[in-house]
């Protein structure tokens, strides 16, 4: 079993008189995707019970549904696997959507992981008293609160779309969606379509919108570092990992982005301004991820996309721009990302800070105190992920091996949680 139940409580006295209170031997992990299932096998390999909790139907829902059809791996595949299992060796170098899905469905599978769906924490909290954790889910079935001595948080850094206000966008009475809710082009045929984002996402979805006979414009309102997916046949990622080794953090910001040059030319003639700061550096410093460019810039230099300036307003049929420009559309599309959630959810100002961060930086940022841990927080993608959730796994797996040892067990815990309502 993936988690040991002592035994189901109800009290007269408890807080949530009509709950049910289930005892966890383990952690109880906090998401169902890529960061959640890796902290899952890596806890089943040291013999740590365990109990993965995720509000959707399924595993990974960010990418089974709210991610576009066209989008596949922006890294190569060494670079997104997580512990225990390697990418099929016939997957092409950056897998498709679909690929990406199959292998964590065979992963979750592999390792026998069977979430608890449908199920949305509603509040988490650590118990001074008794020195555990307090996770209350609400379902269909109704409410449950695990009483658990280790939490993991894996809700990742995309759990929320984020939707900006803008002056007159309600007023708008065309179509407007976040890319969460985008699949493909292919509806938005003959329209004009502005893209308000120029992130990997506004980028790829501008390029999806073209190749659907659409007319996108996109929103670029801020600095932004463009780079080509590869440079002389090798992955832009793997050749600054591997310049990293040997060459300090701006030369090898320098020596991209002369290389970059080579390959793009000078991408600022078309409105798209680079950042002060090297694109390696802006990623560590403030988490904001270069763009790989696949194909959008070079329908940028054809002019099938239009890039414009920053949004002012919009009207009923037409959009104005910060420089007094107006252009009519028939479309919006936002590109304006995701966000944590944490601070939701959990009562803890500590550890996360108030943008559902952790506040200490990586390689740090995994641990906080009294058992809550992170994993899939660290802007590193799905190969920081995988690093956390072995940490983690080692972490509690030294505690809980120590006490299988000294033959302890916590029930005496329990009973002492309980009485305090």
């Amino acid at each position: 079993m993936e988690f040991n139940l002592l035994h189901p409580v109800d009290h007269e006295g408890y807080l949530f008189s009509q709950n049910r209170c289930v005892w966890v031997n383990g952690p109880v992990i906090v998401g169902a995707g890529p960061s959640g299932l890796a902290t899952a096998v890596c806890l089943r390999e040291q013999g740590v019970p365990f109990v993965v909790i995720e509000r959707a139907d399924c595993i990974a829902s960010l990418w089974q549904k709210r991610t576009y059809d066209r989008l596949k791996l922006h890294l190569p595949k060494q670079f997104c696997q997580l512990p225990r299992l390697p990418f099929p060796e016939d997957y092409p170098e950056y897998p498709s959507k679909k690929q990406f899905i199959q292998y964590l469905e065979s992963y979750t599978q592999k390792f026998e992981i069977k979430p608890q769906f449908n199920e949305s924490v509603q509040l988490a909290r650590y118990d001074e008293t008794s020195g555990l954790w307090r996770v209350k889910t609400e379902s269909i079935s109704g409410e449950v609160e695990y009483i658990c001595r280790w939490l993991v948080v894996a809700t990742g850094e995309n759990a929320e779309c984020v939707t900006p206000e803008i002056e007159g966008l309600n007023q708008f009475s065309g179509e407007v969606l976040h890319v969460s809710d985008y699949k493909s082009g292919e509806r938005f045929k003959g329209k004009k379509v502005l893209v308000v984002g120029c992130g990997n996402s506004g980028m790829e979805v501008s390029l999806d919108l073209c190749n659907h006979e659409a007319s996108p414009s996109m929103v670029v309102r801020s600095s932004v570092h463009v780079l080509p997916r590869e440079i002389l046949g090798k992955s832009t990622f793997e050749l600054a990992v591997l310049l990293m080794k040997w060459l300090p953090l701006w030369l090898v910001d320098k020596l991209i982005l002369i290389l970059a040059w080579f390959v793009l030319g000078n991408i600022e003639r078309y409105g798209i301004k680079r950042p002060s700061m090297g694109p390696l550096q802006l990623k560590n410093t403030t988490g904001k991820t270069p763009v790989l460019d696949i194909g959008a810039l070079s329908k940028i230099r054809s002019g099938d996309i239009e890039v414009v300036p920053g949004i002012k307003r919009f009207t009923e049929k037409q959009v104005e721009f910060i420089n007094g420009e107006t252009m009519d559309i028939d479309a919006v599309l936002l590109a304006t990302g995701y966000r944590s959630n944490v601070p939701f959810w959990l009562q803890e100002k500590e550890f996360f800070a108030k943008n559902g961060f952790p506040k200490t930086e990586f390689p740090h940022s995994w641990k906080g105190k009294s058992g809550l841990y992170a994993v899939g927080f660290t802007r590193r993608g799905l190969s920081g992920a995988a690093s956390d959730a072995i940490k983690i796994a080692q972490d509690i797996g030294g505690v809980w091996r120590q006490e299988i040892k000294q033959k302890r067990r916590p029930t005496a815990c329990l009973r002492r949680c309980i009485s305090q309502f």
